[in-house]
């Protein structure tokens, strides 16, 4: 089942918050990126981020799940009603990833 909008209008708006906050519909599900990087995505209503270490020392209970088969596995948000915590998960994530890449054209 993929990810509603109605979903996915819930977690951006817990997001409003952090300029830069944007989605991707993706065959049928959304990415999700911060200040440009990947941080996760919406999968089948669920909301899933890289298991960076800060994600994990945030969430160290959190289980991991697959979005899609034959992907890596992602730290499952469960309590998407804590708003503080999801803006501070975002950002987190998002100063343990690298730059995007610049893509020539």
């Amino acid at each position: 089942m993929p990810a509603s909008k109605d979903y996915l209008e819930y977690i951006l708006d817990q997001l409003s918050d952090l300029p830069g906050v944007e989605s991707r519909a993706m065959m049928g599900e959304y990415i999700l990126y911060y200040q440009g990087k990947v941080i996760g995505g919406l999968y089948d209503n669920r909301f899933l981020v890289k298991p960076v270490p800060p994600a994990l020392a945030l969430l160290p209970d959190a289980p991991r799940e697959l979005p899609y088969p034959g992907a890596k596995p992602m730290v499952l948000v469960e309590d998407t009603d804590d708003r503080a915590l999801l803006q501070t998960l975002v950002r987190a994530v998002a100063d343990a990833l690298p730059a995007p890449k610049r893509t020539k054209r």
